[in-house]
């Protein structure tokens, strides 16, 4: 009996020498694995960077400053293209059973940043209408040059940057021209109105003095350890560059656009008109809100949204004892001097900031992650605020440029409030800011999503953030309560018009009529957002799409857990991770329950 229980120890103990042996090469081939996908992440991220200096540069990675490749050009096309197969390859290669569940969320995030835009380079818009009134490079160029946004001017080398910089952006605009000029002749060509809406933003460019030129700004304000001798010398340079190279392009563009271009102009509006259009806007709306919902699922979506919220709005009429239908409230809330009460721009801005103070009693009741990231206030610049939108630029990945809000104020006498608190929830705190600058923040995340953008999470947070007023101590006013709805049936009209200029053959003045029609915005301010929508199918359908999935997901948690529910750490999860899919979101708020429930 004895030797048989020893028998039996000594096969225990082979035994279970086997299965550690087992599980430590099982445990060295995760890590190995683990070590390989960390190594493709980080060179896919930095490769990412010299293939866009301009997007390295907004993330505070000064290391290619002085380089704008020619996004226009075959070479880079090839190259791009060469870039998203060799990644996509290369996470293929990966067997999920070897990765963490956050590394199997990273790899399923490089797929869809390869495959989408892979697919997106099947099409040709970008190619042969790189140039719109809103959205194109020359803008956020523009930005740059004023010295005041990521471009940093702190050094003579910065300086020095910028001017390399500037030449190759001059090449890619000559390219611009010449795409645009092949695009008439293949049908790819902007509808007229949207024309008609760039041709003075180039012409801004080219009727000021050298001394007032935007991308003289930089001049203006040297630092102060600069020598007399460098600050004479890079002066010089700059006005060269300046009358020699930017206003002779920038004159040679709007040349083209005002005598060659706009007379072939399309009359129609929606992108279905272009080329493939149809199958392109399918891109867009999946590139955009991250699901594989229909046009029809979208606009029908839209119409059932602008019905509930019409009704909602029609209780905020009765109670502030207004008499008459609800466009006509719309007209009233519009014209209203008592909502107009600013002078100056800086007044605008003030109004801003004390909201910001007005919520932050009340920030720690929903959050319990804030960025560490600084936040500003701007107002728009004067070249471009009149076609602008309100909006938000990150702060950098370091944290040593803030987050900017940029407010456009052409005539702050006109400027109504009645949308202001809904509006620094949504482009600012704790809408963009907190998502933006926590991704950015989060060291568990690899570099590459930390600059990853997916509209439907990130502009559904920042609608969804302007549904937390009343938690935070705002809409105290029937009017900013107003304002939020007004904000948010501006979302769901997206919904209709968008589809409907781009799949269902709607003209601009359709749309521009049927915002009206449903919702408190001005005449000026319709018009420029129908030509935004047009000028970029599908990203106006992100924000609703986007808020929706997050209140429910948040209604799913309340129910589930019920009193063990916790706002802030339901708020916790669905930024920690970053900016990622709808459905990788939905997926792990699920694990997120289920695991609470355990």
């Amino acid at each position: 009996m004895k030797k048989t229980i020893f028998i039996l120890m000594v096969i225990a103990s082979l035994s279970s020498c086997k299965n550690e042996s087992d599980s430590n090469i099982a445990g060295n081939e995760k890590a190995k694995v683990s070590a390989e996908f960390d190594s493709i992440l980080n060179n896919y991220y930095e490769d990412g960077l010299k293939l866009n200096p301009i997007s390295a540069t907004t993330s505070g990675d000064m290391r290619y400053n002085d380089q704008f490749p020619n996004f226009l050009s075959a070479e880079y096309e090839d190259s791009l293209r060469s870039y998203y197969s060799k990644y996509r390859n290369k996470a293929n290669s990966l067997n999920d059973e070897d990765l963490s569940d956050t590394e199997k969320m990273s790899k399923e995030i490089l797929l869809w940043e390869c495959n989408m835009n892979l697919a997106g380079m099947d099409f040709k818009k970008a190619k042969y209408m790189p140039i719109d009134q809103m959205w194109s490079v020359n803008l956020f160029m523009g930005q740059l040059a004023s010295g005041m946004g990521a471009q940093p001017f702190n050094t003579v080398e910065d300086y020095e940057n910028w001017m390399k910089r500037v030449d190759g952006f001059l090449t890619w605009m000559d390219s611009a021209e010449n795409n645009m000029r092949d695009g008439i002749t293949q049908g790819y060509v902007l509808p007229a109105s949207l024309i008609q809406k760039v041709i003075p933003q180039m012409e801004m460019m080219t009727k000021t003095s050298v001394e007032n030129h935007l991308f003289y700004g930089p001049i203006n304000n040297f630092p102060e350890s600069f020598s007399e001798e460098e600050k004479q010398r890079l002066t010089e340079e700059y006005k060269t560059m300046i009358r020699e190279k930017v206003v002779p392009q920038y004159e040679k563009m709007h040349s083209f656009l005002k005598n060659d271009y706009l007379p072939e102009g399309r009359e129609s509006s929606g992108i279905a008109d272009i080329p493939n259009g149809e199958e392109y806007y399918k891109h867009q709306i999946k590139l955009y809100t991250t699901t594989n919902m229909t046009a029809e699922e979208i606009h029908q979506l839209g119409l059932d949204e602008v019905a509930r919220i019409s009704k909602e709005m029609e209780k905020v009429k009765e109670e502030v004892g207004f008499e008459g239908d609800l466009k006509s409230f719309f007209n009233y809330v519009r014209e209203n001097k008592e909502l107009m009460p600013f002078n100056k721009p800086e007044d605008v801005v003030a109004n801003f900031e004390k909201i910001h103070e007005t919520m932050k009693p009340n920030i720690d009741k929903l959050f319990s992650l804030k960025p560490k990231t600084p936040f500003e206030v701007r107002r728009t610049e004067e070249f471009r605020e009149k076609s602008a939108s309100a909006e938000y630029n990150p702060g950098s990945l370091d944290g040593t440029r803030p987050g900017i809000f940029y407010v456009p104020i052409p005539d702050a006498s006109a400027y109504n409030t009645y949308s202001d608190e809904s509006l620094f929830l949504h482009e600012a705190i704790p809408g963009h800011h907190y998502q933006i600058s926590l991704t950015q923040e989060n060291e568990d995340l690899p570099d590459f999503r930390k600059t990853l953008w997916y509209s439907g999470y990130g502009e559904g947070w920042a609608l969804y953030s302007e549904s937390l007023g009343e938690e935070l101590g705002l809409y105290t006013d029937p009017y900013q309560y107003f304002g939020m709805l007004g904000a948010e049936m501006h979302r769901a009209i997206r919904l209709v018009v968008d589809t409907g200029l781009h799949s269902k053959g709607w003209t601009r003045e359709e749309a521009i009529q049927y915002s009206l029609d449903n919702e408190a915005e001005p005449k000026a301010s319709v018009i420029s957002e129908i030509e935004r929508y047009m000028a970029n199918p599908g990203q106006a359908l992100s924000y609703k799409i986007g808020q929706l999935k997050i209140m429910d997901l948040r209604e799913k948690a309340s129910n589930e857990l019920g009193e063990e529910f916790d706002i802030r750490e339901f708020h916790k999860e669905v930024l920690e991770t970053g900016c990622i899919p709808l459905n990788l979101l939905e997926k792990k708020i699920d694990n997120w329950i289920a695991d609470s429930k355990a």
